[in-house]
């Protein structure tokens, strides 16, 4: 029998090869939503198709399976049981999946978000349908090859582990009431902030390079990573050394570009500091969509909209934009940026009303998948449901169910991990701040080391060695809850709007 280390050996050798091909997709797919012609989709889709099917059978492979088997009984330790522990997780899974359904799911995702683009483009639900009915058979044909439980509960734990809607609408449902009652306190208030300042024009270049000049101060390193533009702004790790993240800009809606630049810095910044001994495992990746989301959010909101920040980063964005804000003071223009109004479309909300967007999402995608509410009827449940939750009715399609690329993507169960993430922003923060009490003066003078460096220690350099419950209450000493966030929440609010 070989000895440990030699089948460990073994083992990284093979995980190798199959996040060699997995980089390789995702090179393809940064390439499709950034630069690819639009000649290329049936192609891409192809080439997508193959690479998936060639890392399912390198997962599926027998001699992996029996490489796993001898490791987990050779009494192995600490991260090197984690790692055994994470890959069998994957193998099992990609075990109960038919190579041929891999393949067409590989293919439908990229021929759908190459179609969903042009709808969106075009305001045509019409075009888009066929190719979301598509999706949704495949992914309830996962879903049942998955797993014996509920179909959505099988899709939502391959975002977030452990999670399930139950769970989802227990955390969602007391905030819905929280939410509720803070938007009546703020329509309530004789207080109101100048929303006209966030509708000058800013000229894109100006946009992108203050942009550009706050991610880089963040820690977002452009020797290992680059900025790009997109229709829907993400974040893409190649591999080692390789993080994409791209953004979208409006002149006359600045804040739009900047708070999606920071936002997608959050998740850019978590992938390049991963484990790098582990870039090529599962140890190696992260652990969970909400962990994802809590950098992400936090760099957008918890620093980027705060008074710290704007101490120092204020002086440069008029310096980038001469003349535009020089009648405008910091506290004008941070009372503008944290502004709640419920608005149409999910990446350009405030911090309290953005709840409301996955929520709605939430609600729709697990009647999608069900099958209660047929493609043709998302138009129309999507204005009814808006309503229902306080949010705008979209006057078209294009501001409606066509805003997000998700679901033409396959990703149904991903949109709950938005607010799981961003109620961890916030325990995170109080974390941090325990551990670093001088933080907002660090942040008042642009320095951002401080929580960097703490997020780096207490999340990214995990990786996948914990489960993510263990590493949230590692992190924060508490379970996840929307506790932190309300007191966050009611506190801020109740200082801009002037109300207790």
């Amino acid at each position: 029998m070989a000895e440990p280390a030699t089948d460990l050996a073994l083992l990284r050798d093979r995980l190798g090869v199959i996040a060699d091909l997995e980089q390789a997709q995702a090179l393809l797919g940064w390439d499709q939503h950034t630069y690819m012609p639009a000649g290329g989709v049936e192609a891409r889709g192809r080439q997508s198709a193959t690479l998936a099917g060639l890392r399912h059978e390198h997962l599926v492979d027998d001699r992996l399976f029996d490489l796993l088997g001898r490791l987990e009984g050779s009494g192995l330790t600490g991260d090197d049981a984690a790692l055994v522990r994470e890959v069998r997780r994957e193998v099992d899974r990609a075990r109960r999946v038919p190579a041929d359904l891999v393949t067409r799911l590989a293919l439908q995702a990229a021929l759908g978000q190459a179609v969903w683009a042009q709808a969106r483009a075009a305001d045509d639900f019409a075009a888009f349908a066929p190719e979301l009915r598509a999706t949704l058979a495949l992914q309830r044909e996962r879903a049942a090859a998955l797993g014996d439980g509920d179909p959505y509960d099988v899709l939502h734990d391959l975002y977030e582990r452990g999670s399930s809607a139950e769970r989802v609408a227990q955390v969602f449902a007391p905030l819905r009431i929280e939410i509720a009652a803070l938007l009546d306190a703020v329509r309530g208030s004789d207080r109101a902030p100048d929303l006209d300042v966030l509708a000058r024009p800013v000229p894109e270049a100006a946009q992108e390079a203050f942009a550009t000049e706050m991610v880089r101060a963040f820690g977002f390193d452009f020797a290992r990573g680059r900025l790009d533009r997109t229709v829907h702004p993400f974040a893409q790790r190649i591999g080692p050394g390789d993080v994409r993240i791209t953004t979208r800009y409006r002149s006359d809606r600045f804040a739009m570009a900047l708070f999606g630049t920071l936002h997608e810095s959050g998740h850019g910044m978590y992938e390049q500091n991963l484990p790098a001994a582990e870039a090529r495992t599962p140890l190696g990746d992260s652990v969970s969509l909400g962990v994802h989301e809590s950098q992400s959010r936090l760099w957008e909101n918890l620093v980027g909209r705060g008074r710290p920040f704007w101490t120092w980063a204020y002086a440069r964005l008029r310096a980038h934009a001469p003349g535009v804000f020089d009648d405008v003071d910091a506290e004008r223009f941070v009372f503008a940026i944290n502004a709640v109004r419920p608005t149409l479309i999910r990446v350009e909300a405030d911090e309290l009303t953005y709840h409301l967007h996955v929520m709605l999402r939430f609600e729709l995608e697990q009647r999608l998948i069900a099958g209660s509410l047929d493609v043709a009827d998302l138009p129309g449940a999507w204005a009814e449901e808006s309503a229902a939750l306080g949010l705008p009715t979209p006057p078209d399609d294009r501001q409606g169910c066509l805003q997000d690329v998700h679901w033409s993507a396959g990703m149904f169960g991903y949109f709950p991990t938005y607010t799981l993430g961003t109620l961890l922003s916030v325990q995170l923060w109080d974390a941090l701040g325990r551990a670093v009490p001088d933080r907002d003066a660090h942040l008042a003078a642009g320095d951002f080391a401080p929580v960097f460096d703490w997020l780096v220690a207490n999340v990214h350099d995990h990786g996948s060695r914990f489960a993510p419950d263990e590493l949230v209450e590692r992190a924060t000493g508490a379970p996840l809850s929307a506790d932190a966030y309300v007191r966050y929440a009611r506190a801020k609010y109740g200082a801009l709007y002037g109300f207790a």
